[in-house]
């Protein structure tokens, strides 16, 4: 591998290699972040759908009890 990277230009190792690392960690950063926030946005749903079948729980006990 040393061989391969000393084999390299100068110009690929001082400007290609670091851009190409820079949009792969631009990628795994904004995949990361979506990740997370696809997670968070189930969560919130689930929660509303909790929420709203707790409402619907207490409206027919109340409902029955009249």
């Amino acid at each position: 591998m040393a061989e391969l990277w000393k084999s390299l230009p100068s110009w690929v190792r001082n400007i290609v290699v670091p851009v190409l690392v820079l949009v792969l960690a631009w990628n795994l950063v904004w995949f990361v972040v979506g990740v997370v926030s696809s997670l968070l946005g189930l969560l919130i749903k689930g929660l509303v759908v909790v929420g709203l079948a707790a409402a619907v729980v207490v409206l027919v006990k109340k409902a029955a009890k009249s």
